[in-house]
C-alpha cells in the first residue's frame, strides 16, 4: 500500500510539473544599430607649435592625448564620446543619430581628464589647466544615408613661453604662473575663450631647465595677459617674483619671453635681450620690454 501511494504521488507531481511548464521559444535580441555618422580626424589646419616651419600633416597622437565629441540638438546634448590616445581607433569617432539637424563639436587636447562640456559655449578642462587645444565645429544634417567625414582641426590655444638666459638656482623647485586676461573655458561656437579667468599653473623645475610653457584661450584673435611668475622652493615658499604686464597672446601663436625673470629690469642699452616675440608660420615678431 505504501509503495502504491508513493507511485501515485510521483505520477501526480509529474503531471503538475508538465502542466506548469511552458515551452521555451528563443527570442534573439535586436542587433545593435550600425553607426550612421563617422568622423575621422585626418590632420590639423595649423602646424604644431614646435615645428613652425613645417606644414606636413601631423599625426593626432603627436599633438594631443584626448578627444571629446559632443552632439547637440538645439540646447540639448544628445551624444558624447571621450577617447584617450591608448584607445583603439583613436581619432575615429562613430555614432548613431536619428534623422535631423545637429551641432557637432570635437575638441582635441592633452589635459589630465576629459573636457567638461556644460554647453557649447562653456567647455572647461581638468583643474582649469589647459593644454595645446584644437577644435572642429559644424552643423550636421543626418538623413537616410550613412556619412563619413574627414576632419581638419584648428588650433584655438595661445602659448606663453619663457626662455631663461640662465638656469634657476637649485633652491627653486617650482615656478608658479598666475595670469589674468585670458580664459580657461572655451566656446565651441566662437572658438575663443568664453569667461574671464584667473589661471594658475605650477610647473616643476628640472635640473638646468630654462624653458617653461603655459596656455590660454584668447577672448578674441589677439588678447593681453598680466602674468605673475613666482619661484617656489620645495616647501612651496616664495623665493622671488616677477610681474609681466601687457603680454600679447594670439591663437595659434607662441609669445616668447627671453631673459632673466628675477633680475632687475634691463637698461636701455640691453633692452633687446628682454623681449616678447610672437612666433607663427606666417607672422612677424612683437617686441616686449619690461
Amino acid at each position: 500500500m505504501k509503495h502504491l501511494f508513493l507511485t501515485l504521488c510521483s505520477a501526480l507531481a509529474a503531471l503538475l510539473l508538465a502542466a506548469c511548464e511552458k515551452p521555451y521559444v528563443g527570442v534573439e535580441s535586436e542587433p545593435a544599430e550600425a553607426p550612421n555618422v563617422t568622423y575621422r580626424i585626418t590632420s590639423f589646419e595649423q602646424v604644431a607649435f614646435d615645428v613652425p616651419q613645417s606644414r606636413a600633416m601631423t599625426d593626432i597622437t603627436q599633438l594631443c592625448s584626448r578627444i571629446n565629441l559632443v552632439v547637440y540638438d538645439g540646447e540639448t546634448k544628445v551624444k558624447s564620446i571621450a577617447q584617450k590616445a591608448a584607445d583603439k581607433d583613436f581619432g575615429t569617432l562613430a555614432l548613431t543619430l536619428p534623422e535631423g539637424t545637429y551641432t557637432v563639436a570635437i575638441i582635441a587636447h592633452s589635459t589630465g581628464a576629459s573636457a567638461t562640456v556644460t554647453s557649447l559655449d562653456k567647455i572647461s578642462f581638468d583643474h582649469n589647466v589647459i593644454s595645446d587645444t584644437f577644435l572642429f565645429t559644424e552643423q550636421l544634417t543626418v538623413g537616410s544615408e550613412a556619412q563619413n567625414h574627414d576632419v581638419q582641426m584648428r588650433r584655438v590655444a595661445a602659448m606663453f613661453r619663457v626662455n631663461l638666459t640662465e638656469a634657476l638656482p637649485g633652491s627653486v623647485a617650482q615656478l608658479k604662473f598666475y595670469y589674468t586676461g585670458g580664459s580657461s573655458t572655451l566656446s565651441a561656437i566662437t572658438g575663443y575663450g568664453s569667461v574671464n579667468s584667473k589661471q594658475t599653473v605650477v610647473l616643476d623645475v628640472g635640473q638646468g631647465q630654462k624653458t617653461f610653457e603655459v596656455y590660454t584661450f584668447p577672448h578674441e584673435e589677439t588678447d593681453v595677459l598680466k602674468v605673475t611668475v613666482t619661484a617656489l622652493d620645495a616647501a612651496e615658499t616664495p623665493l622671488a617674483e616677477c610681474v609681466l604686464e601687457d603680454v600679447p597672446v594670439t591663437r595659434n601663436k607662441i609669445t616668447v619671453f627671453n631673459g632673466d625673470l628675477f633680475s632687475e629690469p634691463p637698461t636701455e642699452t640691453s633692452a633687446s635681450s628682454y623681449r616678447m616675440r610672437a612666433e607663427s608660420d606666417w607672422d612677424g615678431e612683437q617686441e616686449y620690454t619690461r
